[in-house]
């Protein structure tokens, strides 16, 4: 794991719809630990999503404070270094978190090799050869490099979701941030994916992950989340979660998934 310094604090985050009728989320508090897999689970419509695409600002929280990188990215502005007040730039900051989603968004019209090269060059700027040498090699990493001359239709959903995350690595992101990666898969395509996702924990890769998959809570996970109407209701390693839970609400979560 990576060193223990934390890279996310999340305070008092406040997600309101219909002038606060609805609570998508309601003052989670939590810090995002370097070398952290943490694991998000909790029934449909806890707030599991909204949290994790607050994150990197998809979602404009209503209240709270998201501190990344020693700056709080809800504000517009904040203090550099020297003092002085700089905007915030929101690109920039979401190319330091990867994001996979649970559908794939590879353009149709391109290859895989194309899909992976087009941000490094676009955004990073740079050079084809070496964005597309940087692509075959995380390719390789995930089984994939003879597919690098294929389009996204040729591919099957397990392949598409693979190329997914090694397309968001290869802008070097800090964080991953997984938004239920499996749930559109066919079952068995579930386990190539989680293999990627193990593999990235082991090297020590910062991940918040929201799934439905217990057993990778379990094994991966070196924290989880529990949610419940908005709330961050119990939070722990996955022994004390799934083998100790107090909660009555994650008791009764557990009994039925489990």
């Amino acid at each position: 794991m990576g060193t223990r310094d934390s890279l996310i604090q999340v305070t008092d985050l406040k997600k309101h719809y219909h002038m606060g009728a609805i609570k998508a989320l309601d003052g989670v508090t939590v810090d995002i630990n370097r070398g952290d897999v943490m694991v998000v689970i909790g029934p449909s419509g806890s707030g599991k999503s909204t949290f994790l695409r607050s994150l990197n600002l998809l979602e404009e929280p209503t209240g709270g404070a998201i501190v990344f990188d020693g700056v709080d990215i809800t504000k517009k502005k904040y203090k550099d270094a020297q003092g002085n007040m700089v905007k915030l730039d929101i690109d920039k900051l979401r190319q330091k978190m990867g994001m996979v989603f649970q559908h794939f968004n590879l353009f149709p019209h391109m290859t895989i090799l194309e899909n992976m090269a087009l941000a490094p060059i676009k955004v990073k700027g740079m050079g084809k050869a070496e964005a597309e040498e940087k692509a075959l090699t995380l390719l390789d990493r995930v089984g994939l490099k003879d597919r690098a001359g294929a389009y996204p239709i040729q591919l099957s959903g397990g392949q598409k979701q693979r190329v997914a995350i090694v397309r968001a690595l290869a802008m070097e992101p800090e964080v991953m941030l997984f938004d239920e990666p499996t749930s559109a898969l066919d079952p068995e395509m579930v386990g190539e994916v989680l293999d990627v996702m193990k593999g990235l924990a082991k090297e020590g890769m910062t991940m918040v992950v929201v799934t439905h998959e217990m057993g990778f809570a379990r094994e991966v996970g070196n924290r989880v989340l529990f949610m419940a109407d908005g709330m961050l209701l119990e939070q722990g390693t996955p022994d004390k979660i799934f083998g100790e839970p107090e909660h009555p609400r994650l008791k009764d979560f557990l009994a039925k998934v489990l």
